[in-house]
């Protein structure tokens, strides 16, 4: 029985799994402490290909930030506008808790590097979480026009709600305890929606 090779990895294909190497070495060992050598043998590509997707390891690093976090904008922008009404901030909530904890190789080399490579948290300012505050705060301000939410700065309400945002991701390995239960996840999602939607303060008779 002849037996077919099968076809060598695309180009996209050949980047990706670079990619995907980069993420977890980078979390696990820091971009100091990992070689291009080491990226390609965990790719299972050789070093010449590495260089031939990018122009050096700074441009990997660089890459893995800004595309998980594109992904993570892109996530959220579609959870926005399938919001059954603004009031269900929970729901978002608890999703972006379990989406985050799958991509938490990469939040964890974005906040560690980027107090190190000052061109990667610029890029990652320009690129994602000023583009994540427009989104937020255009829907926001248009809440406020229909009577949802009470007049207020609606840039200031998108930071808070983005702020939120980034709490409920990393509540798991910080606030909460680890591996929590999808019951302790959702009401720590909750939770956040309740103070975010009603504030902390008894309302007066």
């Amino acid at each position: 029985m002849r037996i077919f090779n099968q076809s060598p990895p695309s180009e996209t294909e050949t980047k990706k799994r670079i990619l995907q190497a980069a993420q977890r070495l980078f979390a696990r060992s820091g971009y100091d402490g990992t070689t291009t050598r080491d990226l390609a043998a965990a790719a299972g590509v050789a070093e010449g290909t590495l260089f031939r997707h990018f122009d050096n390891k700074k441009a990997i690093l660089i890459e893995v930030a800004t595309e998980g976090w594109v992904e993570l904008l892109t996530d959220l922008l579609t959870e926005l506008s399938e919001m059954g009404s603004y009031k269900a901030v929970a729901q978002v909530m608890r999703r972006r808790m379990l989406n985050i904890r799958e991509n938490s190789d990469m939040m964890r080399v974005c906040f560690l590097e980027a107090q190190f490579h000052p061109d990667l948290r610029d890029r990652i300012q320009l690129e994602v979480i000023g583009k994540m505050t427009n989104v937020a705060e255009a829907f926001f301000e248009t809440a406020m026009e229909k009577g949802v939410y009470r007049k207020m700065n609606p840039k200031i309400v998108a930071q808070v709600f983005l702020g939120m945002f980034a709490v409920a991701g990393f509540s798991q390995n910080t606030i909460m305890e680890p591996n929590a239960s999808p019951q302790q996840m959702q009401e720590m999602a909750e939770g956040l929606a309740d103070i975010f939607l009603n504030g902390v303060l008894l309302k007066d008779e």
